[in-house]
C-alpha cells in the first residue's frame, strides 16, 4: 500500500490528537496496548509450551530412548540375539540392554521407594543426559563390582545421602526360609549424584553397573529390556516394525508415544486451547481499533469532504484510514514482540520475583515434571502471531475506511 506525500502527511496528522479529539486518542492508545499485551502473551505462552514439550521429550528420551523391548515378567533371556537384530535394523542408531526394577532404599534410617537401573558401564559413560548433569561426586568411581551407585538429586535430598555414604537397597527377592522369604539387603557406596531436571527421575533413580544389578536382583545373565534410539522419533513405529514382529510372543515393543501418550496428548490439547484463548485478547484489541477509527471518521467528516472537493480520490481516503489502523496494530505488535522476548529472556527471574512477592510456589517440580521453566521460540509461530495481529487489524479497519471513502461532500458541506 503506497501512499502519496499528502496522504502520508494527513495520516500522520490524524494519528496525533487534535483539539477535542483526546478521547479518540485515548481509545487508540488502549487499542495499541491491548495488541501489545495480546502479542506478548501469545509469544511467551507458546514459547513456554514449546520449550516444555521439547525439554520433556529430550530428557525422557535421553533416559528411556525412542522405544523399548520389554521382556515378559521383567526378564529377557535371549536378549543378545534381539540386541544384535535390533542394531542391524535400518534406522536404528543405538540399542542398549537395561535392567529396571522398583525397590526400596534406606539411608541413615530413612526409607524411600526407588527405581534401580542397571546399565553396561560403556553405555553409562556414553549417556550425555546423565554425565552432563552431575552435581556431586565422580561418575568415574562407578565401576563394575565396586558396589557403587549414582542417585538422583531429589532422592539424595530426601534421604540425606552424600557422595561416599552407604545406601542400602532392599529387594523382596531374597532367600527362602521356613518362615517365608527374607528380603535381600545390599549396601552400596554413593559415587555420584545427578540432576536430570525431571522431578520423577531425580526423585527415584538409582543407577548401577549391569553386573551389580543382575546380582542384586538374581537375574543371572538376563536383562529386563532393550532401549532403542532411532534416526526419526516421529516415525519410530515404521522403523521398528520388523523388530516388533520378530519379538512377538517373547517380548513387547513400546515406543515413546505409547509410554507417555497421556502426557504429550494433554500438552498438545493445552497448546491449541491456550493459543485460541489468548488470541481473544488480540480480537478485543482490534475491536478497539475499529471503534476508535469509527469515532475518528465521524470527527473528520468535514475534513474528508473538503479533501474530496479538492480532488482526493476515494482510494486515497481509504489508504489514509487503513494506514492509521495498521500503524496502530503494527506498533502494538512490535512492542508486544519486544516485551515478550524480554520476559522470555528473564523468565526465571520473573517467576522467582512473583514467588517472593506472593509467597506461592508457581513452578512446583512435583507437578510440572521439569525443575525450571523452559522456553523455545518457534520463528514460524512468531510469524503466525504477527500475521494474526496485522491480518485481523486489516480486516477490521476496512469498514471505517470504506465508510470514510463513501462520505458525500455535498451532504456534509451543504450548510457550511
Amino acid at each position: 500500500m503506497i501512499l502519496s506525500r499528502s496522504e502520508r502527511m494527513i495520516a500522520k496528522r490524524y494519528l496525533l490528537p487534535g483539539k477535542g479529539e483526546r478521547f479518540i486518542f485515548v481509545v487508540a492508545s488502549i487499542s495499541l496496548v491491548a495488541v501489545m499485551l495480546g502479542v506478548m502473551a501469545l509469544v511467551v505462552v507458546m514459547s513456554v509450551m514449546n520449550g516444555f514439550r521439547a525439554d520433556l521429550f529430550d530428557k525422557i528420551v535421553g533416559l528411556n530412548g525412542h522405544a523399548v523391548v520389554q521382556g515378559y515378567g521383567g526378564r529377557l533371556p535371549d536378549w543378545e540375539e534381539i540386541l544384535e537384530q535390533t542394531r542391524e535394523t535400518p534406522g536404528v542408531v543405538s540399542a542398549t540392554p537395561l535392567i529396571e526394577q522398583p525397590l526400596m532404599a534406606s539411608y541413615d534410617g530413612r526409607v524411600e521407594g526407588v527405581l534401580v537401573r542397571g546399565m553396561q558401564i560403556e553405555d553409562i559413560r556414553a549417556n550425555e543426559t546423565i554425565n552432563s548433569n552431575i552435581v556431586a561426586g565422580d561418575m568415574s568411581r562407578l565401576q563394575p563390582g565396586s558396589n557403587s551407585v549414582a542417585i538422583g538429586s531429589r532422592l539424595a535430598t530426601t534421604l540425606g545421602a552424600v557422595p561416599g555414604g552407604e545406601i542400602a537397597l532392599i529387594s523382596p527377592q531374597g532367600r527362602s526360609t521356613p518362615f517365608g522369604t527374607v528380603p535381600r539387603i545390599v549396601s552400596y557406596t554413593v559415587a555420584a549424584i545427578f540432576e536430570i531436571g525431571i522431578y520423577d527421575f531425580d526423585k527415584a533413580f538409582v543407577l548401577m553397573p549391569m553386573g551389580d544389578a543382575q546380582m542384586l536382583l538374581m537375574l543371572d545373565d538376563d536383562v529386563g529390556m532393550i532401549e532403542i534410539d532411532t534416526t526419526d522419533p516421529e516415525n519410530v513405529g515404521e522403523i521398528l516394525a520388523p523388530i516388533e514382529a520378530a519379538v512377538a510372543g517373547r517380548a513387547e515393543l513400546t515406543d515413546w508415544r505409547r509410554m507417555n501418550s497421556q502426557l504429550f496428548d494433554a500438552l498438545a490439547v493445552e497448546r491449541v486451547v491456550m493459543f485460541w484463548v489468548l488470541s481473544l485478547i488480540i480480537l478485543v484489541a482490534v475491536f478497539n481499533i475499529l471503534s476508535s477509527l469509527i469515532m475518528l471518521v465521524r470527527a473528520k467528516r468535514r475534513d474528508i469532504a473538503i479533501m474530496r472537493t479538492m480532488g482526493m480520490t476515494r482510494r486515497g481516503i481509504m489508504r489514509i484510514f487503513l494506514t492509521i489502523g495498521m500503524t496502530t496494530s503494527a506498533l502494538g505488535t512490535i512492542a508486544g514482540l519486544i516485551l515478550g522476548f524480554v520476559l522470555l529472556r528473564f523468565r526465571q527471574q520473573v517467576v522467582g520475583f512473583v514467588q517472593t512477592v506472593t509467597g506461592a510456589e508457581l513452578w512446583d517440580p512435583s507437578i510440572r515434571f521439569i525443575t525450571e521453566l523452559p522456553a523455545r521460540t518457534d520463528p514460524f509461530e512468531v510469524l503466525g502471531i504477527v500475521a494474526l495481529a496485522l491480518g485481523s487489524a486489516f480486516i477490521f479497519t476496512l469498514y471505517p475506511a470504506f465508510k470514510a471513502a463513501g462520505t458525500d461532500p455535498v451532504e456534509v458541506l451543504r450548510y457550511e
